[in-house]
């Protein structure tokens, strides 16, 4: 068998084409190819803006995206609370509001003139006043307080002259608490508390919520750091001892208990007392309690320390209970309202001296806060709207205060004075 002419494979006799290639035609073909990768723009291996601003898109997603997911389990726990409130008896039907983001409504910028405002006859340059929707400072500012002022029941100043705390009339709705800031922001902190007490010095806040008793710090215009517990349905917070709460476990009868947050529930302290005014500097409480024979309201110091333990016990001056009073800022003056010479009036009592109490007409009857300065002068309204000033030197001297009508203020209005650490 004869083999075919050529190779035994695929492979023809020579190319189809020619490989030859000048080395001019070499030399343009890698001209053209470095002219075309030029031509064509590549992204740096390290890109810093772009490499940034990717990052940024990521994060800003993710705090979208979380935003979405706190908003969403905000409003299921919110929903589910209020479901729970409304299942429980003896909550109210509206529970008190507490806002951690407070809203700022815009007032009137401060102006240094008094000229348009009212302007009292007495206790200027001493304390500040709130006189209908106005606060009037002690060194001639005023804010226009529109939607605060008019339901003003009390007042005192913040500490470190971050403004006032405005507590409000009782309402069908309960009762409201405010700060206002010096350049004139009123910022509503909380609404429709049944009873609303603050510390002395401005930085705490106890108040009744239904079956509960809530205590809270006060850190510019927030509420931080509420504690609650559950109390009786006729318990009600009256005021401070040092970082404890006094509660009034009966209006209708005598006897307080201490709730001191970080240690549990109030426990009764056992006493008798039917009226706090005050804690003195040193700490004690000065009291109403039923003492003597026969059973009276006699005045008493009480140690926080030792559940309200009286300390001195005096009987003489014949006071009001639940009555109107404040203790003066050093601890040894008490102004209450009493009854002396057969009259209704205001009685300046020696704390100092409860061994033989004497009690000295100082003015008319109290119709709301007293508000003492550190210089020993105290200042409060009477029943027919007009400031009464009271010195302590002029009362021992036999002297009482006379009241001096405010001038502009709407018909049944009352001037409020301002307590705490912005009187002067």
């Amino acid at each position: 068998m004869s083999r075919p002419a050529g190779h035994g494979d695929n492979r023809t006799d020579g190319p189809t084409r020619p490989f030859a290639v000048t080395q001019d035609e070499l030399e343009q073909a890698v001209r053209e190819a470095f002219a075309r990768q030029v031509a064509v723009a590549r992204p740096l291996v390290a890109d810093p803006a772009g490499l940034a601003i990717r990052r940024a898109d990521r994060s800003r997603r993710r705090r979208t995206l979380t935003g979405i997911a706190l908003a969403a389990v905000a409003t299921v726990t919110v929903s589910a609370g209020m479901a729970q409130l409304g299942q429980q008896p003896g909550r109210p039907t509206h529970p008190t509001v507490v806002l951690g983001d407070p809203y700022a409504s815009p007032l009137a910028d401060p102006t240094p003139q008094l000229s348009a405002a009212p302007q009292p006859d007495v206790g200027r340059g001493e304390v500040d006043l709130i006189l209908a929707d106005v606060l009037v400072t002690a060194d001639g500012q005023r804010l226009a307080l529109p939607d605060v002022g008019r339901a003003a029941e009390r007042a005192q100043r913040l500490p470190d002259r971050a403004g006032w705390a405005v507590v409000g009339a009782p309402t069908a709705a309960g009762r409201s608490l405010w700060v206002v800031q010096p350049q004139g922001a009123a910022h509503l902190l909380l609404a429709g508390a049944r009873d609303i007490v603050l510390s002395p010095d401005g930085r705490q806040v106890a108040w009744r919520e239904g079956t509960d008793l809530v205590a809270a710090g006060i850190v510019g215009t927030q509420v931080v750091a509420a504690a609650r517990t559950p109390v009786p349905s006729t318990a009600v917070p009256v005021g401070f001892a040092g970082d404890a709460v006094l509660v009034r476990l009966d209006p209708a009868r005598a006897g307080h208990a201490l709730w001191r947050p970080a240690a549990g529930p109030p426990r009764g302290a056992g006493d008798a007392a039917l009226h706090v005014y005050a804690t003195r500097p040193d700490g004690l409480a000065v009291a109403l309690v039923s003492a003597g024979t026969p059973r009276r309201p006699c005045l008493a110091l009480l140690d926080p320390a030792r559940d309200l333990a009286p300390v001195r016990t005096g009987c003489g001056p014949t006071l009001t209970v639940a009555g109107a009073g404040a203790v003066s800022a050093d601890g040894r003056w008490l102004l209450a309202n009493g009854r002396a010479g057969g009259r209704d009036r205001a009685l300046l009592v020696d704390l100092d001296r409860l061994a033989a109490p004497a009690a000295r007409p100082a003015g008319p009857l109290a119709a709301g806060p007293v508000v003492w300065t550190p210089q020993g002068t105290a200042h409060y309204s009477d029943t027919s709207g007009a400031l009464v000033r009271v010195e302590v030197g002029r009362v021992l001297d036999g002297e009482a205060a006379l009241p001096a009508p405010v001038t502009g203020l709407p018909a049944g209005g009352r001037p409020v004075p301002v307590g705490g650490e912005g009187t002067s």
